[in-house]
């Protein structure tokens, strides 16, 4: 048996040793909370509380998907304060493009930036990012688009907008028989 100070340092070291970010979070602090991968975090907007905790939780990178005018306007500083790196790509249903996901895509494949918290308001438009990406890494459309799923992805209007980024038509409805009279 080992003795309790050795147990303690060993948790401890694995902890240090980049053990990563949380699995889940209060749902009250970062709404949509899930982790996509070790190093990736898809999220609705932190709460301020939770912004300020970012470095403790173990994050290095924040992405914000939120437009300007949505904000909060202090969530860079917040951010940056703890010696976080903080990047805001705008993303909007109508707006939305292949160079957001790119710019993304940029910050994901830098291991400098490990571990990112990705977010929006409600992780709708992480999801929309997410499944593109996946389109792009050799996905088929439906696999590309449950995994933005998983993300957060929810809304028709931004699936929409994925498609529209892949060059994919939208699906034709269903036929509506004819009615006998």
């Amino acid at each position: 048996m080992r003795p309790p100070l050795l147990v303690a340092a060993v948790a401890l070291g694995a902890a240090w040793a980049g053990a990563g970010v949380p699995e889940t979070v209060e749902p009250s602090s970062i709404p949509a909370y899930r982790l996509i991968r070790p190093d990736l975090a898809a999220a609705g907007q932190p709460s301020p509380e939770a912004l300020r905790g970012l470095k403790g939780m173990g994050f290095g990178t924040v992405v914000n998907l939120r437009t300007e005018k949505e904000g909060p306007a202090d969530e860079r500083a917040i951010v940056e304060a703890q010696g976080l790196r903080y990047l805001s790509i705008p993303v909007a249903p109508d707006t939305f493009s292949l160079a957001d996901v790119e710019a993304v895509e940029k910050v994901l494949d830098d291991p400098s930036a490990s571990p990112v918290l990705l977010h929006c308001a409600s992780s709708n438009r992480v999801g929309a990012v997410w499944a593109v990406i996946q389109s792009r890494k050799g996905k088929t459309l439906d696999e590309a688009l449950a995994a933005g799923r998983e993300a957060g992805l929810h809304s028709p209007v931004m699936e929409a907008a994925v498609r529209r980024v892949l060059g994919v038509p939208e699906p034709a409805p269903p036929a509506v028989p004819p009615v006998n009279p």
